[in-house]
C-alpha cells in the first residue's frame, strides 16, 4: 500500500455512518450494489469487475468486457459501484441518471437504499490509472425518486490522459442534470501530485454550499447544493475515443484500486 497516511478518522463535528476499509475477503453488498445503473441495460452488461484482497478494493476493466450500454452510451466500459437504485416498471423513463432522452427501462430492478445521506463529509482513498483511455471517479447522485432530484456531486474525476508523475487535473463540482435549482459549476483544479498513487479525495456537502478537498487540503467551494438524498457512485470507465494508437491497451486488467471509502453526518443536525 500507499506510504501515503491515511486521513484521521475523526472529524470534528461528525461521527462516521458508512465505513468500508475492504478488510473482507470479498465485496460488502450490503453497502454496495455492484451494477451500474442497470436499469438502462442489465445486470449482465453493467456488472462491476471487482476483487477484494490485502485491504484494498480492486475495480477492473478486463479485455473481455463488453460496453455497459453501446446503445445508448457508444463502445464505453465500465466497472462500478454504486450505493443505492431506483427505477420504475420496464418500458417507463423513471430511473436514475437518464442520460439520454431516448432511455427507457429495459430491466427492471428492486429498490436499494444501501445509503443514500442526506448532506455529510465523504472521502475516498484511491488510486488513479495515469493511462490515457480511462478514467476514474467518485461522484453522488440523486436518489431520484423525484426526476428533478438528480444532480450530481463530483468529488474526484481523473483522467488518465490528464495525469503525469508530478501534475494531476482533479474534476470537482456539480452538474444539475434535470435539477432546475442547481446550475452547472465544474472545475478542474491542476495540482502537483503523483495521482497514480494513493491520495485522499473528499467533499463536505453542506445546506447552500460543498466544499471538494485533496489530501485535506481544501480546493474549491461552490455556494450551492443539492437538498435531497443522494448515494454514491465509485468506478472506472474505459473511454475508447480517448485512447491513441501510442496508448492503445496490451496488458490487463486496467485497475482502480481504492484503499477506503467513508461517510460522515454532521452531529449539530440531531
Amino acid at each position: 500500500m500507499s506510504e501515503f497516511p491515511a486521513s484521521n478518522i475523526v472529524k470534528r463535528g461528525y461521527e462516521l455512518e458508512f465505513d468500508d476499509e475492504f478488510e473482507q475477503s470479498e465485496l460488502d453488498t450490503t453497502r454496495w450494489f455492484p451494477w451500474y445503473l442497470p436499469q438502462w441495460s442489465s445486470r449482465k452488461q453493467a456488472a462491476a469487475r471487482c476483487s477484494v484482497a490485502s485491504g484494498c478494493l480492486s475495480l477492473h476493466i478486463e479485455a473481455d468486457q463488453q460496453p455497459w450500454c453501446p446503445e445508448f452510451d457508444g463502445a464505453i466500459r465500465v466497472s462500478s459501484l454504486q450505493t443505492g437504485c431506483y427505477a420504475g416498471a420496464l418500458g417507463s423513463t423513471i430511473g436514475q441518471h437518464r442520460f439520454n432522452s431516448h432511455l427507457v427501462v429495459r430491466e427492471e430492478q428492486p429498490t436499494i437504499a444501501n445509503y443514500t445521506p442526506l448532506f455529510g463529509y465523504f472521502e475516498v482513498r484511491l488510486k488513479a490509472v495515469a493511462i490515457p483511455g480511462y478514467m476514474v471517479a467518485l461522484w453522488m447522485i440523486g436518489f431520484e425518486q423525484s426526476p428533478d432530484q438528480s444532480a450530481e456531486i463530483c468529488i474526484c474525476e481523473l483522467f488518465g490522459a490528464e495525469l503525469s508523475p508530478t501534475e494531476a487535473k482533479v474534476g470537482c463540482g456539480l452538474r444539475p442534470f434535470a435539477d432546475p435549482v442547481i446550475r452547472d459549476e465544474f472545475y478542474k483544479e491542476s495540482v502537483s501530485i503523483d495521482a497514480g498513487q494513493f491520495h485522499v479525495y473528499a467533499a463536505n456537502w453542506q445546506p447552500g454550499q460543498v466544499e471538494f478537498f485533496l489530501d485535506d487540503k481544501r480546493l474549491r467551494r461552490v455556494k450551492q447544493s443539492p437538498a435531497y438524498p443522494m448515494q454514491l457512485m465509485l468506478g472506472i470507465y474505459e473511454i475508447p475515443a480517448q485512447l491513441s494508437a501510442a496508448s492503445l491497451p496490451t496488458d490487463w486488467p486496467k485497475t482502480l484500486q481504492v484503499d477506503y471509502v467513508r461517510g460522515y453526518r454532521a452531529t449539530d443536525r440531531d
